[in-house]
């Protein structure tokens, strides 16, 4: 036991006692030779003791090479009471040009290691086709363009190894604004011989400087499964390289806008612009002539204006505007956007629906439409249109014949805009007329005798007052256009609420006239259509409410309407004319 003890203490006292280890050499070597250009390699530098990391600097490689990531590792091992110390360094390059170069050699500690030869392959090279395990492709639409005008470039990375993770850098353009367009796509190609995985990316540039520039590809740099040196009976350990790859870069001439050119510039190879009509206006009865059609009185229709440019992005294309004379009244739809690819080549499109509804009888002419734009293709200036298209409206027998609609106001109905619609009046009297106007004298009867018992029973409670109130209603509900605007609103009877509007406007101007007489001061007189129960009301919320009302039934697409936020105006406008009304008869009259 105790000779025991006494070896381990000389085996201990040995190993204090032995001399520190000093760095004797550095090596130097390469994964593979040749190498090819653009593509990685691996440099690996090892010395034979535990080192600064710092040790080693790599400036000397940057005049031909792009260096890449450094890696560094320690290792210390013993065998046979020998210690051994490694410092390794671990970095990625990839060559700048093809030939035959010289790796110079890297001192550490004033130990230098060995220059080493390199053949560097061109991507034309026979011989680097067959070995490539990663490399990638870059193309564009056109190397000549003109300002602003749209270009794809498409890249595909190419490995034949199994990645273990990885990332693709974008490309770089000056003065350009450089977009991704859709998802990566995935799929599988032989080259050579050999199997490759294929991840596409496409890039929507834009160049904003006229000029020659240079397109810098992408560059991936990842990390790849290579076969480990390893030996086990139980177990098999994988191993990985980094890896980087650069492609190919890109010349571009970019030519500027041409001194003559006039208006918004729109650079495309193919910008065109057509109509479509809901009801179709080519149909059967249109075939005589195609730029003529007829449609009836609050027939609403439907004009699609479609705009397709490529080379231009989904922004770049102009906003696409209708006017319409007078006596047709339009509802622009929100513009639809859409960007896709065709042959390599981006194309952008806008879409954009008018509701139109003519509010009078009569021949109508849509002006044209002109786009300007250059073709980039033969570089001219052109125009794309659409022609001047005439519309003819003619009556519409179930709106005349309708028992909620007069011809008069069959005009005004349909008319939402104030400012720039005449309204059509005709001077033919209907029953429904001498309806209203009897409604109108009952009316104003109703609110005398009304009135007059207010002031009779002044000194009643309360409680008395407002049980006549509710009968009086009770008794006038069926002649009070108030009270059947009211009903009809709760009811969401959108059409006989239109029809309703006037005589309510008129009930309330007539008891304005009560009030008139005895100032001896000019009556108000009757209305007769939406238009001046517009301007006699006088209230943006109340046109706002009216006009969405219209929307519901004469817009591009029926649609449900709701009457709850019009009863709430109703009630409060009412109730305000009224108060107002009562107060200056109080004054006036004690």
């Amino acid at each position: 036991m105790v000779k025991m003890v006494l070896v381990n203490l000389g085996f201990i006292l040995l190993l204090l006692t032995h001399p520190a280890m000093a760095l004797s050499q550095v090596n130097a070597s390469i994964d593979k030779n040749p190498v090819m250009v653009n593509e990685s390699f691996v440099l690996e530098v090892v010395a034979d003791d535990d080192v600064n990391t710092n040790a080693l600097d790599t400036s000397p490689l940057m005049k031909d090479f792009i260096v890449g990531r450094t890696s560094v590792s320690s290792q210390t091992s013993m065998i046979n009471f020998n210690t051994t110390k490694i410092t390794r360094w671990t970095t990625v390059l990839i060559a700048r040009q093809s030939g035959v170069t010289t790796i110079p050699a890297l001192t550490i500690d004033g130990m230098s290691t060995a220059p080493i030869e390199l053949k560097i392959l061109s991507a034309s090279d026979p011989q680097a086709k067959k070995q490539q395990d990663l490399f990638i492709t870059s193309e564009v639409s056109s190397n000549s363009v003109y300002v602003q005008q749209q270009i794809t470039l498409t890249v595909k990375l190419h490995f034949s190894a199994e990645l273990k993770r990885g990332s693709l850098s974008e490309p770089s353009l000056t003065g350009a604004d450089i977009n991704q367009i859709g998802k990566d796509k995935e799929a599988e190609t032989i080259v050579n011989g050999r199997r490759y995985r294929v991840i596409e990316r496409v890039y929507a540039l834009s160049p904003q400087q006229s000029g020659d520039f240079t397109l810098k590809s992408p560059v991936f740099s990842g990390e790849i499964m290579v076969k480990s040196n390893r030996r086990s009976n139980f177990l098999s350990f994988g191993e990985t390289k980094p890896v980087s790859v650069i492609g190919d870069d890109i010349t571009l001439t970019i030519k500027p806008i041409p001194t003559n050119y006039q208006g918004a510039w729109l650079p495309s190879e193919l910008l065109t612009i057509h109509q479509g009509w809901q009801p179709d206006i080519n149909s059967a009865d249109n075939d005589s002539n195609k730029n003529q059609s007829t449609f009836m009185v609050g027939e609403p229709i439907t004009r699609t204006i479609t705009l397709t440019a490529a080379g231009l992005s989904e922004e770049q294309l102009p906003e696409i505007l209708m006017t319409v004379p007078t006596g047709l009244k339009v509802y622009p739809d929100q513009a639809e956007l859409h960007t896709g690819m065709n042959s390599n080549k981006l194309v952008s499109q806008k879409v954009r629906n008018f509701a139109l509804v003519a509010s009078k009888v009569g021949t109508f002419t849509l002006p044209e439409l002109i786009i300007p734009w250059w073709n980039t293709v033969t570089n001219k200036y052109q125009e794309a249109k659409i022609p001047a298209q005439v519309i003819t409206v003619v009556s519409n027998p179930e709106l005349e014949n309708s028992s909620d609609f007069n011809k008069t106001e069959q005009s005004s109905l349909l008319n939402g805009d104030l400012a720039n619609t005449k309204t059509v009046i005709i001077k033919e009297a209907s029953w429904l007329q001498w309806l209203f106007l009897a409604l109108w004298l009952l009316t104003s009867l109703a609110w005398l005798v009304s009135s007059l018992r207010k002031k009779e029973t002044t000194n009643k409670t309360s409680n008395n007052t407002s049980t006549n109130s509710i009968q009086n209603t009770k008794v006038t509900t069926h002649q009070d256009p108030y009270l059947a605007l009211l009903a009809a609103c709760k009811k969401d009877q959108g059409q006989q609420v239109l029809s309703l509007i006037v005589p309510w406007v008129n009930q309330l101007n007539n008891k304005n006239n009560a009030k008139q007489k005895s100032d001896s001061a000019v009556f108000k007189e009757n209305i007769s259509s939406l238009d001046e129960a517009l301007a006699e009301i006088n209230n943006v919320q109340f046109s706002s409410l009216i006009k969405g009302l219209q929307a519901c039934y004469f817009g591009k697409t029926e649609h449900e309407w709701r009457g709850k936020e019009l009863v709430t105006f109703i009630q409060k406008f009412n109730k305000k004319q009224l108060t107002s009304v009562n107060e200056t008869n109080l004054t006036l009259n004690p």
